[in-house]
C-alpha cells in the first residue's frame, strides 16, 4: 500500500513539474501549428499541383531564442522545378493581413464580386484563379505580427514589430529563415507588396541586400513611398499637387468633365502639364498670388475636376482627398470611393465636408473577408480554433512607430521616405528590377505621388530605366476589376520571365 501511495505521489510530482514546465516554457517557446495539404490550380488549361502549408513559421533572435510565429501561406508547385523563382508576398496598413491579395489575384483560387458595385450577400462565388502567377513562381504569403495567425514570441512584444524599421526587419528576418530552412537561398528571389506594403517593400530590398541577399525584382502594387503624398500637412502643398491628376481621372469616369477628342491617357497628360507648372507655380506664390491669377487657376481646376471653381476658391486652391470624395457627386447624395474611385455609394450627410466612409471597402470587405476565411478553414484545412486577425488595428494598444532611420548617407530625412531605400538597393544592385503598378481611379495612393518620387531619388539613367511603370483603368486594388487581371497578370508574368530567363 505504502509502495502505490509512493507511486501515486511520484506520479503526481512528476505530473506537476511537466506541467508547470510546460506552463513556464510555453511562452518562451510556443509551438509552430502548420497544417499541409494540396491545392490545384488551373492557368492556360493546364493543371498544376501545389504543396501548400498554412499556419504559423517560428523566426529566431540572433541568441536563437525564440522571436515571433509569423502566420503564412507557402504554395510550392508539386514537381521540383530546377531554379523556380519564390516570391513573397504582403498587403499594407500598416495592420492589414494578406488575404486581399491572396484571394483577388495571387492564390489558386480569387472571389468573385460585383466590380464596381456591391455584391450581394454569401453565398459567395470561389472559383479557380487563371490569373495566378503559381505556373511561373511559388508564391509565399506574409502576414505582419499581429495580423492572422501571427504573435511574438519569446520575450518579444507587439511593439518589438509595430514601426517602420521594426516591420521591416523582422519581415526581412522571416524571409531570410525561410529560404534557408526551406533550401530556397539560391532560387530567385520577387517581392510583391500592396500599399503600405510598397513603403516595407522598398525598405526590406534594402535591408536584404545589405544582408547578403540580392533580389531579382520587386513587384509593387498601387505605391507609397514619401508619406507626405498622403497627409496633407498644414502649410506642405506637394499632397495636393500630386492628387489633381487622379481627382480628373475620376471626374473623367463620372462624366464630370468634358472628354472632348481626349482619350483618358491624354487628358491625364494634359493634366499633369497643368499641375507641375501652372498649378504648382501658383501655390508656391502663396499670398502673393493675384485675385485674377487665382480666378483663373481655380476655373482650370474646375474643368479637369469636376468640382466647381467656387469650391476651390473658398479652399484657396488646395482640397483635400476627403473632401474631393464629397463634394464630386454632393448634389447626387453620394460619395466615390477612396481605394476606387469608380465605386460609389450613399451619402448620409451630404452637407458634411468630408466623406462618411469609403463606398469600395464597404463594398468589397464582406466578400473578401467571408470567401477568404471559408477557403482558409475548408482548404487549406488550418483548425478553426485558431482566431484569424483580418487586421491589427483592433488588438488592444495598436500604435504605429512611424520614425525611420533611413540611409544617412543619401541626407536627412524631413519626412519618413523609404524611396531613398529603394535607391540605396538599386545601385548596390543594379540587376534589380522594380515594377510598380498604378491605377488611375486610386485615391488612396496617387499614380502622380509614385511619379515624383522617380523623378526625385537622384538615380543615373542607367539604373532609373530599371523601374518599370504600367497604368491600369481601376483603382488601388485593380484585381477587382477583370480587365485589370488580365494585365495584372501580363505585365508581372513579362516582369518575371524577362529576369529569370537564361
Amino acid at each position: 500500500m505504502r509502495k502505490l501511495t509512493l507511486l501515486l505521489f511520484t506520479c503526481i510530482f512528476i505530473t506537476t513539474l511537466v506541467a508547470q514546465d510546460t506552463a513556464n516554457s510555453s511562452p518562451k517557446d510556443p509551438e509552430a501549428a502548420v497544417f499541409s495539404s494540396t491545392q490545384r490550380v488551373t492557368i492556360d488549361g493546364k493543371s498544376i499541383s501545389l504543396d501548400t502549408e498554412a499556419g504559423q513559421f517560428k523566426t529566431y533572435d540572433e541568441q536563437n531564442k525564440p522571436k515571433a510565429l509569423f502566420g503564412y501561406t507557402y504554395y510550392a508547385k508539386s514537381t521540383n522545378d530546377e531554379d523556380r523563382p519564390i516570391m513573397f508576398a504582403f498587403n499594407g496598413g500598416p495592420g492589414s493581413s494578406s488575404f486581399w491579395l491572396h484571394m483577388g489575384i495571387l492564390g489558386p483560387k480569387r472571389i468573385v464580386i460585383n466590380d464596381p458595385g456591391y455584391t450581394p450577400a454569401a453565398p459567395y462565388e470561389l472559383v479557380n484563379n487563371e490569373y495566378s502567377l503559381l505556373d511561373v513562381a511559388d508564391l509565399v504569403m506574409i502576414d505582419p505580427i499581429g495580423t492572422g495567425l501571427s504573435a511574438p514570441a519569446g520575450e518579444s512584444e507587439f511593439k518589438d514589430f509595430w514601426g517602420v524599421d521594426q516591420d521591416i526587419e523582422s519581415i526581412s528576418e522571416f524571409i531570410r529563415q525561410f529560404l534557408i530552412r526551406k533550401g530556397r537561398l539560391n532560387d530567385p528571389k520577387f517581392l510583391l507588396g500592396e500599399s503600405y506594403g510598397t513603403f516595407r517593400n522598398a525598405g526590406i530590398m534594402s535591408h536584404l541586400q545589405d544582408m547578403g541577399i540580392a533580389l531579382n525584382g520587386v513587384i509593387m502594387v498601387s505605391a507609397v513611398f514619401d508619406l507626405r503624398h498622403l497627409t496633407f500637412p498644414v502649410h506642405e502643398d506637394l499632397s495636393y499637387i500630386v492628387y489633381i491628376p487622379t481627382y480628373a481621372a475620376t471626374a473623367w469616369y463620372h462624366d464630370k468633365v468634358d472628354h472632348g477628342d481626349h482619350t483618358l491617357e491624354s487628358f491625364i497628360e494634359e493634366v499633369r502639364s497643368f499641375t507641375d507648372g501652372a498649378y504648382q507655380s501658383a501655390l508656391f506664390k502663396g499670398d502673393k498670388l493675384s485675385t485674377t491669377e487665382k480666378n483663373g487657376i481655380a476655373e482650370q481646376l474646375a474643368r479637369y475636376t469636376g468640382i466647381s471653381a467656387d469650391y476651390w476658391l473658398r479652399g484657396d486652391l488646395r482640397v483635400q482627398a476627403g473632401e474631393y470624395f464629397q463634394e464630386l457627386l454632393r448634389d447626387e447624395a453620394m460619395t466615390v470611393g477612396r481605394l476606387d474611385s469608380r465605386f460609389k455609394g450613399i451619402n448620409p450627410d451630404p452637407l458634411a465636408q468630408f466623406a462618411y466612409s469609403d463606398p469600395q471597402s464597404d463594398a468589397i470587405s464582406p466578400p473578401y473577408i467571408t470567401g477568404f476565411l471559408d477557403y482558409l478553414y475548408g482548404d487549406l484545412q488550418v483548425d478553426p480554433t485558431l482566431h484569424y486577425k483580418t487586421s491589427a488595428r483592433d488588438l488592444e494598444g495598436f500604435s504605429w512607430d512611424w520614425k525611420h532611420r533611413g540611409n544617412l548617407s543619401w541626407g536627412t530625412q524631413v519626412a519618413v521616405n523609404t524611396g531613398i531605400d529603394m535607391a540605396d538597393a538599386m545601385v548596390k544592385n543594379p540587376n534589380l528590377k522594380v515594377l510598380i503598378l498604378n491605377g488611375y481611379y486610386d485615391l488612396a495612393t496617387v499614380f502622380h505621388g509614385v511619379e515624383y518620387t522617380i523623378d526625385h531619388l537622384g538615380l543615373p539613367p542607367s539604373i532609373k530605366e530599371n523601374i518599370i511603370v504600367k497604368y491600369y483603368e481601376a483603382g488601388h486594388m485593380m484585381y477587382t476589376h477583370e480587365p485589370s487581371m488580365v494585365q495584372f497578370r501580363e505585365d508581372v508574368l513579362e516582369f518575371i520571365n524577362g529576369l529569370t530567363e537564361r
